[in-house]
């Protein structure tokens, strides 16, 4: 798995951060999934390889400006590019409304195929390599998270043993792969004798807007990485006049610590962190690990990440 990160600032553009989306991509796969769409998306999306022509669905977590409003011109952009492709978007309850009140939707004006989904709290979606399953969040407004689970790959063949014993690669595999029995130069192949154990999927989680990390509770059991805001440290959620449903670095810290999340990367930052802040992105990283000593990352926009099969990340 692939992840690009297209915007990490909480609220508001800054100089180094735009605001909030993300692309997943899929290895040997040409399509691509975007999550969440702030505005000036289709802007970082010239900066980095992923296409709109490409792009095969979006997934809203909430209904926040910062999260949608790059919508209007993403949309319009892959129109004027003549990007027919087919299209998804599934969102929570106003999306479609939202979407209608700046373009019309109908395939004969797009020239594509333009689907809107509203889903609801423990909805899930099949995908060819992969499910996602909607899962509530604590938030000002109804907020989500996507837990994405690969399939596990079942039916492998030890082809280095099948090549050591003389069956090269061709037509039998796929026969062996279904259960069947194979001869070859008078010798017989038992699918059985060949057969790897199945492949776990890896797992990921990719967080919206949320007050409380440890509400996710056993979706972060055994997950292979979280995705998850993190806009204040707790000192300074703890000086704000008005306090802001979000997390802060101490509580994601606890909560992935707690449930042993294999990896974590946080994101949705506050204009008050890096270069154009009073404060340094250090103090985030150190009140995270007061609590999680697993591998962590602060994004910035346009890292890549690489989730591997061995389940290790790994920022290109």
């Amino acid at each position: 798995m692939k992840l690009t990160f297209l915007g990490t600032s909480a609220g508001k553009p800054t100089k180094e951060r735009n605001v909030t989306a993300l692309a997943l991509q899929m290895e040997q796969e040409p399509q691509w999934y975007l999550f969440d769409c702030g505005e000036g998306t289709q802007h970082q999306l010239l900066r980095t390889r992923p296409s709109v022509g490409k792009l095969a669905a979006i997934f809203i977590t909430h209904m926040h400006g910062d999260h949608i409003f790059g919508l209007p011109g993403l949309l319009a952009s892959k129109r004027m590019d003549r990007a027919f492709r087919p299209l998804r978007i599934y969102g929570p309850k106003g999306i479609a409304a939202f979407i209608n009140c700046f373009t019309e939707t109908d395939a004969d004006y797009l020239g594509y195929d333009l689907q809107i989904i509203e889903y609801s709290e423990g909805d899930q979606f099949i995908f060819e390599r992969f499910r996602v399953t909607v899962l509530g969040l604590v938030h000002s407004i109804e907020s989500h998270a996507f837990l994405i689970k690969e399939n596990d790959t079942a039916n492998r063949l030890d082809e280095a043993k099948l090549r050591s014993e003389g069956l090269e690669p061709s037509p039998l595999y796929g026969a062996l792969k279904r259960g069947l029995t194979v001869t070859y130069e008078g010798r017989l192949y038992e699918p059985q004798t060949y057969m790897l154990e199945p492949f776990r999927g890896r797992s990921l989680l990719i967080a919206g807007d949320n007050a409380e990390p440890s509400v996710l509770g056993a979706a972060l059991e055994g997950l292979d990485l979280l995705v998850h805001e993190c806009t204040y440290t707790q000192a300074i959620y703890d000086s704000l006049v008005e306090k802001q449903l979000h997390t802060t670095a101490r509580d994601l810290g606890r909560a992935a610590g707690a449930a042993g999340v294999g990896a974590l990367i946080a994101t949705h930052i506050s204009p008050r962190f890096g270069r154009g802040g009073a404060h340094s992105l250090t103090e985030i990283e150190q009140e995270i690990r007061s609590a999680y000593d697993g591998p962590l990352f602060i994004a910035e926009d346009f890292d890549v990440f690489r989730l591997g099969r061995n389940r290790r990340i790994e920022r290109e």
